[in-house]
C-alpha cells in the first residue's frame, strides 16, 4: 500500500508541475500493478526498460538522416562549426559518463533510490527529462572517485 501512496503522490506532483511524462508513466505503472500484470511486467521493464528507452531516443535522434533532412554532407559542413566539435566532445564524454554509471548501478544497487528520487525530483520541480538516471550514476561515480582521491 505504501508504494500505491508514493505513486499517487508522484502523480500529483507531476499534476501540479504539468509534467505529462510522469503522470502518463504512473498511470501505466498503477494500472499495471492493479490489473495483475505488474508482477510479470515489472521485473522485465525493469531489466530491459533503460536499454528499450535509450533504442527509441536513438531512433528519434536518427530519423532526420532516415527522412533525408541530414545526409553526410550536412555532418561534413557542421563540422567546421566550433559549436559542433563541442557537441561531438560533448556527446563522447556523456556516453562515456553514462557507462560509468552502469558500472556504479552493478556495484552499488542501493545508489538507485537516491538517483530515481533525484530524477524524480526534476521531472517534477524543474520539468526536467527521464534520461538522467544512468548520466546521474556516471556523475556519481566520478564524483565518488574524485572525492576517494582527495580522502586519500
Amino acid at each position: 500500500m505504501e508504494s500505491a501512496f508514493f505513486l499517487i503522490v508522484l502523480l500529483v506532483i507531476g499534476y501540479i508541475a504539468k509534467n505529462q511524462s510522469l503522470m502518463v508513466a504512473v498511470a501505466v505503472l498503477l494500472v499495471l500493478k492493479y490489473s495483475g500484470l505488474g508482477d510479470k511486467i515489472f521485473p522485465l521493464v525493469q531489466k530491459k526498460g533503460i536499454n528499450w528507452g535509450v533504442t527509441v531516443i536513438t531512433i528519434a535522434v536518427l530519423i532526420p538522416i532516415a527522412t533525408g533532412e541530414i545526409g553526410i554532407k550536412q555532418l561534413g559542413s557542421s563540422l567546421k562549426s566550433s559549436y559542433a566539435w563541442i557537441a561531438l566532445l560533448s556527446g563522447i564524454a556523456v556516453a562515456l559518463i553514462a557507462q560509468k554509471g552502469v558500472i556504479l548501478l552493478a556495484e552499488d544497487p542501493h545508489i538507485t533510490a537516491a538517483l530515481v528520487f533525484g530524477t524524480i525530483l526534476a521531472i517534477a520541480l524543474f520539468n526536467g527529462v527521464a534520461v538522467g538516471p544512468l548520466i546521474g550514476a556516471g556523475m556519481a561515480y566520478l564524483a565518488m572517485k574524485m572525492v576517494e582521491l582527495l580522502t586519500r
